[in-house]
Parts: C-alpha cells; sequence; structure tokens
C-alpha cells in the first residue's frame, strides 16, 4: 500500500513538472505567434493605406494579395492536416474524448503557425487563441508521448497545454485555466487542474517575458477608471444580456448556416472558395483597414472614448456578417477575439443610447462595452465563468464585475430559452459526423 502511495505520488510530481515544461514550451511558441502576427498585421495595415495612392489598381493588389494569402492558408490545411483548420478547440475536445485519429503533431503545429499568419495577416476575423489552442495542446502531448506518460497524464497535458494557448493569446491565465474545466472537460479533475494551473501560470510568466506586462486592453486617461454601478443601471445590464443573447443566437446560427452553405458547394475547391472570402476581406480592408482583423484595435479604441455611432454600427454590421464566411473558409484562426469585438461594438452602442437616453443613471459607454464582451462571449459559448474571469483579466476592469454577473445570467438564459446549442456543441457534433463519415465504408 505504501508503495503505491508513493508510486501516485512521484506521478503526480512528474506531470507538474511536465505540464510546467509544456506551458513554458506554449509560452514561447504563442508568444512568437503573436509577435509574428502582430508584425504582418502592421505590414497589412501599411500596404492598405499606401494602396490607395494606387487607386484602382491598389484596390485591385489589395484584393488579390488578400486572397492569395488566405487561399494558401487554406492549401496547406488541406494539403497537410485537416485537423488544422478552424478554432482548434472541437479537434482538442474530440482528442481528449479518443475520437480524434492519429494525425502527425509536428505537422499540426507548422500548419497552425504559418496558415494562422497568412490567414489572421491576411485581415480575416478570427482570433489568435485558435492557433494557440492547438499548438499548446499538440506541444503538450508531444512532450507527454516522449517521456511515455499513460493516457491519463497525456489527457491532462493536452488539456493543460490547450489552456495555456488561451492564457497567452489573451494574457489571461486564470481564464486559460478555468476554460479547460468548464469547457474542454466539463468536469473537477485534480489531475487536470493542476497541468492546466502549472501549464498556463508558467506559459503566462515566459509569454510576459517576451511580451511585456499589463492587461491586454488598457483605459485611456481621458475616460479614467469605470465607476461602480448604480442602482438605476441594474435594468440596463439586464436589458444588454437579453440583446447580446439574441445576438449570439443569432452569430452562432450564421456561423453553422456558413459552413452549410460551404459544404453544399462541394465541387468547388476549397481553395477558391477561401479565396472569395479573402479577397472580400481586402476589399473592406482597402476601404477601411481598421474593419477587419482580429477586432482588438477597435476594441482599444472604443475603450479610449473614440468612434461615433454611426459608424460603428456599420462596423458591428460588417463584422457579424462577415465573420462566419471567415470561419467557413477553414482557415487557421478562432472564434474568441471576434466574439469579444462584437460584444464590445454592441455594448459600447447600447451605452451610448443609454448615456443620452438616462443621463442622471451615470453609465458610460466603456462600461457598457466591458459587460457586452463578457455577456456575448456567454451568449455564444456558454462558458459564464471563462466568458466573466477572461474580460476581467484583460481590462483589469473589475468595477464592471456585478454588472457582467447580471448580463451574463440574461444573455445564458435568453440563449437557452431560444434552445440554441453552445457552437462549441454544434461545432463538436459537426466534427463528429465528418468523422463517422469517413470511417464509412466506401469513403475516399
Amino acid at each position: 500500500m505504501r508503495t503505491e502511495v508513493i508510486r501516485r505520488g512521484n506521478g503526480l510530481l512528474l506531470l507538474a513538472l511536465l505540464s510546467i515544461v509544456a506551458g513554458a514550451a506554449t509560452g514561447v511558441m504563442v508568444s512568437i505567434f503573436k509577435l509574428t502576427l502582430e508584425r504582418t498585421t502592421r505590414l497589412r495595415t501599411e500596404l492598405l493605406i499606401d494602396a490607395h495612392h494606387l487607386r484602382l489598381a491598389g484596390f485591385v493588389l489589395a484584393v488579390v494579395a488578400c486572397a492569395g494569402a488566405v487561399a494558401t492558408a487554406a492549401w496547406l490545411v488541406r494539403r497537410f492536416s485537416s485537423y488544422a483548420s478552424g478554432s482548434g478547440v472541437p479537434e482538442v475536445e474530440a482528442a481528449l474524448n479518443l475520437a480524434l485519429p492519429p494525425a502527425p503533431l509536428r505537422r499540426i503545429l507548422l500548419i497552425k503557425f504559418v496558415g494562422g499568419t497568412l490567414s489572421l495577416g491576411a485581415g480575416m476575423m478570427l482570433g489568435p487563441e485558435g492557433p494557440g489552442v492547438q499548438m499548446g495542446a499538440v506541444g503538450a502531448r508531444l512532450l507527454g508521448t516522449v517521456f511515455r506518460r499513460p493516457w491519463t497524464d497525456l489527457h491532462a497535458l493536452i488539456a493543460g497545454g490547450a489552456g495555456a494557448g488561451i492564457a497567452v493569446a489573451f494574457n489571461a491565465p486564470i481564464a486559460g485555466a478555468v476554460f479547460v474545466l468548464e469547457e474542454l472537460v466539463r468536469r473537477l479533475d485534480t489531475r487536470i487542474a493542476i497541468a492546466g494551473l502549472g501549464a498556463s501560470s508558467t506559459a503566462i510568466i515566459v509569454s510576459r517575458l517576451l511580451l511585456g506586462d499589463g492587461p491586454e486592453f488598457h483605459l485611456a486617461a481621458a475616460t479614467g477608471a469605470l465607476p461602480h454601478a448604480t442602482a438605476a443601471t441594474w435594468l440596463l445590464y439586464l436589458a444588454l444580456g437579453v440583446l447580446t443573447g439574441a445576438a449570439a443566437v443569432l452569430y452562432n446560427k450564421l456561423i453553422m448556416s456558413a459552413l452549410s452553405l460551404s459544404d453544399r458547394l462541394s465541387s468547388w475547391p476549397i481553395e477558391i472558395k477561401a479565396a472569395l472570402i479573402g479577397a472580400v476581406i481586402g476589399a473592406v480592408g482597402w476601404l477601411s483597414p481598421a474593419v477587419v482583423g482580429t477586432g482588438t484595435d477597435i476594441v482599444q479604441q472604443l475603450l479610449g472614448g473614440g468612434g461615433a455611432g454611426g459608424a460603428i454600427l456599420l462596423i458591428l454590421v460588417v463584422r457579424f456578417v462577415l465573420g462566419g464566411a471567415c470561419y467557413a473558409a477553414k482557415t487557421p484562426g478562432g472564434l474568441f477575439a471576434p466574439l469579444l469585438a462584437l460584444g464590445a461594438l454592441t455594448g459600447f452602442l447600447f451605452g451610448s443610447l443609454c448615456q443620452a437616453a438616462f443621463p442622471a443613471a451615470g453609465a458610460t459607454p466603456q462600461a457598457f462595452l466591458v459587460v457586452g464582451m463578457a455577456a456575448f462571449f456567454v451568449g455564444v459559448v456558454r462558458a459564464p465563468v471563462t466568458g466573466i474571469v477572461l474580460v476581467i483579466e484583460m481590462t483589469a476592469a473589475v468595477a464592471t464585475l456585478l454588472p457582467m454577473l447580471v448580463a451574463c445570467f440574461t444573455a445564458m438564459l435568453t440563449a437557452a430559452v431560444l434552445e440554441n446549442p453552445p457552437i462549441y456543441n454544434s461545432l463538436g457534433q459537426r466534427l463528429a459526423n465528418e468523422l463517422a463519415a469517413r470511417r464509412a465504408p466506401g469513403a475516399g
């Protein structure tokens, strides 16, 4: 009995040490990816602005360049690793459930990095956490395989590595660890909790050495600290939750409809479909470079107090419609960042209206923006703790915590009443159907 206890203790200690190593490796990989993406995005913006000097030729050049980059990313996924497309979360969940067949892990790492740089660098409305999740999970699995760990440890390392990828992508270590338990495994397990906390904490330490400290978003000095919510604003935050919950349901349906439309166009090569979407993104980017991309620049601008109502509404509509199309291109890229941007835009618009209609309430558009980010995320993903912790860590706006609870409650309730499944449930079922079709007799 004593020998067995010692063996288990040693196994747990080794798992903890491996999770720390996996977190450090994820911190390096995802930080380098973020730096590469940052420079690529800056280059894209500069080229799109300079293209205006060429007029029509510049417009054509922008469209062709973006279309080519997105098409190349789609070709890399189709040619080398179909499981590297999209957000990576359904694929990680399938791997944890042993539903995903073995795949060349190093190949997935490379395709996620290169394909994600091309896709997001071209301005696709996707997020960096998609590549980050899968790079972290795959890297952790490779590490566990090298040390010949049993499946229980591999399972914990894969989940912990995925959470570390989210932690680095958004500079939100607690949210990364919480996401592992709330969404990926959906249970409280000691080994997984240790791996998740170890990987996320180490990953964020490494990433901050490379990327710097501080939250992802900053409130401008002119805006000041966000005020605590007064009793007069509670009903307004309840209404914002209903609005974002209904919008989240519509967005979920839009994503699944875009994927279904892509399936119906099965006779079209995936590269052609991706190129068409990339061409649209290039055209929109040429007209307004700030509209395309992950959306983080838009959120930061609004937090600083910038933006006119009419322009924000137009940006919201464009990003809402094109978000599903971008995901249907099946290039590497996540859903978190575009969800947060849509929630921010919705919250800012709603808050601006409330400020004009009820000036005595003391509400600010920036407070509604922060709350809207969490509420829209919760309405789409149905992971309330992750959504709240993620936004608090990204903004350091602790004063919005109670209004966030109120809005997330009504957003989740609205989505549930409308009987719309969480997005990762729908995407997971879709992946399961694809895997079943591939295994069917006569499948090519």
